[in-house]
């Protein structure tokens, strides 16, 4: 076991040269030092980086020397990405965006932080995020392209529009390239699995008038499968089971006795090739048959632990990505120019094997229990496939996707006489998806184990089939079950088209202490969405699947201008206002906006700065236009599980990971979101070379449109009946909340035959909550020095959370998401460190990150902080050639342990992996001189 003591050493020495780790531009040189350039979140061009707003500026230096291995990597390290966002784990990103990820900045969900390539929007991914919202994906975005991301933090609709309320982050590809250049990099794990290759060529000529740049990257990364990683290849991995429990591959229940059905044996042995040969006699603590004493025997069943690790870490993604900037001079005032982007991924991803049990031809949502005329009493059968019968392995039963992206950018900017500059573009952007999902086909799997349906037993109202129990024993040959399987295939498409035009003027006209400078823009646009469903999931064909499906557009129209003017010769003043009006299933919302901001120079060493302004976002489309759809997710039952077996682990809990039926819809009548956003803080240098940041941030949002989660209705459900948290506050069953939670979940009646009060389905659909509060401090540090032995360079973020409440409805207490019982697991806190030294060819870098403690999965409590640190070294062989090693988790550090994690993987997938160490060699050469 790694040593605690190395980690904080490490980190300390880090924090002590810079408090907090990252990647931040120094404090700017006074006006009129450097050229005035466009700058994240104004139209007006100024020398600054600072301004009343924090910017954070990452180079493509910096990404490479930090260790990050993609985009998603390069967010995750952002002090202010504080959000819980999907893993390439996690049962949403495999079943609703495959292959997609987000950012999170504030932790205010990933639908309200906008991002931006080269300043423009992108279209959304065409798959909305956990099944709810539109989001855009980050996974697409090549690395190797990057030149710089700037992240604005805090809210800047009066200059973008909607969404912008977390925050903008813009990635700006790589424009300006004098010579041809490849790179080559290739990635592998110190245990094994998810080997990656990534080729990146770039180039630019120019002819006179024209000028061109373009940049291709091509990916391969191989999978990384769970039984590759000790920690989670198996159900013994579980901390929270006294014994170990394997998954029931083969299961048999009796209704009526609530108990699993002995399969003996033989039975099992005959069975113990399937799964890589780990399948065996189980058993159940608790599951069995009454010992006639008031207690219950183990129930037994055939199945196996390693089963569990079937899934994948990494996905599989095959991909290439093209960029072109092409420019042509009219005049020496006038220039066309167009930005074109193209990508192609193909992404395979495997959640699990797929289940069955009896579902009726309504649809999910029965017990799959049924009358068996064989045995004359009621039965229960279920499997769990295996690799062996699906023929091919599990290659054959991954989820694909087929992502293409496309965006073009024409456009024309000059100047008019008097200084102004103008640009007008239209943007179009697309996003096209054919995702392709294994499902059992409910009725053929129901006739091949139990046959044509007989009736309905009259006295428990069951389906009466003459099933054979040998049946369920018997494995299927890969041709059998490629007769109850298919692929269900989505075709989903996102579209965004906009017609902008803007002005800026620098020296509008002038004041005592200088010129004024203005911006102003005219947008319109439409935006549209196309899940292209397969008919067939929206009708009861797939088991545990019955969908919906959703289409839509909006028009937009905006309009806005900004100034800047210095009232004194050390206070500066700048302020923008917007109006956006969004029509959309015939609703109209219409929202002014506006901000203002002030910097204040006391003298060339010190800025100290404020912002005030305000936001919105308008409803998302799968909000508005989803369909009404049913799914079959499994869900813990807390209320069950608290009252009839409060001494007993969830995990351990008979009524975890029940089968339940969540129930949605869209909302044409939700009203745009809308907050209210105020900073302060500082930029100081004391010394050439050093500098430091320090800014408060607090953003109140109101009106937030949220779909609710399954998991935290029931939880409140269970709070609310008992009167109080798990955690022993106490909960008023009269409040909004509890109503709510109540309403929206249907159970058995408490006299049912079977499964009495046991949970039948949840209501969930999107509503526009009440509130959510956030406030904290931004740290941030630059130190670089010249030493006898060469260059070092200190950089540094840290942020810590003051609060993060959340109001579901006016008159409810607020919840503190920060909380161990919350149901959100978010951090208090983040911070990174990087130290880099460099002499002559030689250049290293070492980065660390910290994540504060957050809550376990029992919410009773916190795991502790963890820390990831990279390193790398880049030597440059000659001015043509450079080679650079990268290792990304140098100390080869696991997920934190919890030992309440009852769920596998056993570890938070939102913040931890267990990849483990990993190595990178890139090598790059520049052609030319």
């Amino acid at each position: 076991m790694k040593s605690q003591h190395l980690r904080h050493a490490v980190v300390t020495a880090l924090l002590a040269a810079a408090p907090a780790a990252y990647a931040q531009q120094a404090a700017s040189p006074p006006p009129g030092d450097a050229e005035e350039v466009l700058v994240l979140g104004s139209r007006i061009p100024r020398a600054q980086l600072e301004g009343p707003s924090p910017i954070t500026q990452i180079d493509a230096a910096t990404i490479k020397a930090d260790g990050y291995a993609s985009v998603p990597d390069l967010l995750r390290g952002l002090s202010q990405n504080s959000g819980e966002t999907q893993s390439q784990q996690s049962f949403s990103g495999a079943q609703f965006t495959p292959g997609a990820q987000q950012v999170d900045l504030r932790g205010l969900g990933p639908n309200h932080t906008l991002v931006l390539v080269n300043g423009r929007r992108i279209a959304d991914f065409p798959m909305p995020f956990k099944g709810a919202s539109n989001f855009t994906d980050i996974s697409n975005i090549p690395l190797g392209m990057i030149d710089s991301v700037q992240v604005l933090s805090g809210s800047a609709s009066a200059i973008y529009g909607s969404d912008a309320i977390a925050g903008v982050i813009n990635f700006n590809l790589k424009r300006k390239v004098e010579d041809f250049s490849v790179a080559y990099r290739y990635g592998n794990t110190e245990d094994g699995g998810g080997a990656s290759h990534r080729l990146s060529l770039s180039g630019g000529w120019s002819n006179g008038a024209f000028d061109a740049v373009f940049g291709v990257e091509m990916l391969d990364q191989k999978p990384l499968w769970a039984y590759d990683r000790a920690i989670q290849d198996s159900t013994a991995d579980n901390p929270t089971t006294d014994s170990v429990i394997a998954r029931r591959t083969f299961l048999r229940y009796d209704p009526n006795e609530d108990a699993y059905v002995d399969p003996g044996q033989a039975r099992c042995d005959a069975l113990a090739a399937l799964n890589g040969g780990t399948t065996y006699y189980g058993s159940r603590p608790r599951f069995g048959p009454s010992d006639g004493e008031g207690d219950y025997l183990d129930g037994r069943y055939c199945g196996s632990n390693e089963s569990i690790g079937y899934g994948t870490i990494i996905s599989e993604r095959r991909g290439v990505n093209a960029y072109g900037s092409l420019h042509y001079a009219l005049s020496e005032t006038t220039e066309l120019f167009a930005d074109i982007q193209v990508g192609l991924s193909k992404v395979a991803i495997f959640r699990d094997v797929l289940f069955w049990d009896y579902q009726s031809p309504a649809g999910p949502g029965n017990d799959g229990n049924f009358f068996n005329a064989a045995t004359g009493n009621l039965d229960y059968f279920s499997r769990q496939f295996t690799p062996e019968e699906m023929g091919g392995g599990l290659r054959n039963g991954m989820i694909r996707n087929k992502l293409t992206t496309f965006s073009v950018t024409p456009g024309i900017k000059g100047q008019f006489a008097g200084g102004w500059n103008y640009e007008a573009a239209l943007n179009h952007s697309e996003y096209r998806s054919r995702a392709s999902f294994p499902q059992v086909i409910a009725a053929a799997a129901n006739n091949l184990y139990l046959g044509p349906q007989l009736g309905v037993d009259p006295d428990s109202e069951y389906p009466i089939f003459d099933a054979d129990v040998d049946r369920l024993y018997t494995p299927l040959t890969p041709a059998e079950y490629a007769s109850i399987t298919t692929n269900s295939v989505y075709k989903p498409k996102s579209k965004t088209t906009g017609l902008s035009f803007s002005v800026n003027q620098q020296d509008l006209f002038s004041l005592p202490a200088g010129p004024v400078g203005f911006a102003a823009v005219l947008e319109a646009g439409r935006q549209s969405y196309e899940l292209n469903t397969d008919p067939l999931a929206l009708i009861p064909t797939y088991h545990g699947l019955l969908d919906s499906d959703g289409s839509g557009s909006r028009t937009h129209a905006g309009t806005g201008f900004e100034v800047r003017a210095p009232l004194l010769e050390s206070l500066t003043m700048s302020a923008a206002a917007r109006y956006d009006r969004y029509k959309f299933a015939g609703n109209t919302a219409s929202k002014f906006t506006y901000n203002a901001g002030l910097e204040w120079r006391p003298f060339e060493q010190l800025l100290v700065r404020s912002t005030y302004g305000t936001a919105f976002r308008a409803p998302d489309l799968h909000y508005v236009y989803s369909g009404p759809g049913n799914t079959s997710p499994s869900a813990d039952d807390y209320y069950l599980c608290r009252t009839q077996e409060s001494d007993v682990d969830i995990g351990d809990c008979s009524y975890s990971g029940v089968g339940i039926e969540a129930i949605r819809s869209g909302n044409r009548n939700l009203k745009a979101e809308t907050a209210k956003s105020f900073g302060a803080g500082l930029v100081w240098s004391p010394l050439e070379g050093l500098d430091f940041t320090l800014d408060y941030y607090r953003i109140d949002l109101n009106d937030e449109v949220s779909d609710l989660s399954i998991d935290a209705l029931l939880r409140d459900e269970a709070d609310c009946r008992i009167g109080q948290t798990a955690a022993g506050s106490p909960i008023d069953i009269n409040s909004p909340t509890c109503v709510d939670a109540l309403a929206r979940i249907v159970r058995n009646p408490a006299n049912a035959v079977i499964d009495p009060e046991g949970l039948v389905s949840v209501a969930v659909a999107p509503i526009n909550v009440s509130a959510t509060r956030t406030a904290g401090v931004d740290f941030g540090a630059h130190y670089r020095v010249e030493t006898p032995i060469g260059e070092f360079s200190f950089r540094g973020s840290y942020t810590k959370l003051r609060y993060l409440t959340f109001t579901q409805y006016a008159g409810d207490s607020a919840l503190d998401k920060l909380a161990a019982d919350s149901g959100f697991y978010i951090p208090r806190s983040k911070a990174s460190a990087s130290v880099t030294w460099s002499r002559g060819a030689w250049t290293a870098t070492v980065h660390g990150q910290r994540l504060d403690k957050l809550p376990n999965w029992d919410e009773d409590a916190y795991i502790s902080d963890s820390y990831l640190f990279n390193g790398s070294v880049q030597y440059d062989v000659n001015p043509q050639t450079e080679v650079t090693l990268t290792v990304k988790n140098l100390l080869d550090d696991r997920p934190t342990r919890d030992p309440s994690y009852a769920s596998y993987p056993y570890y938070d997938i939102s913040w931890f992996d267990s990849v483990g160490r990993e190595f990178f060699l890139n090598i790059a050469y520049r052609f030319g001189e």
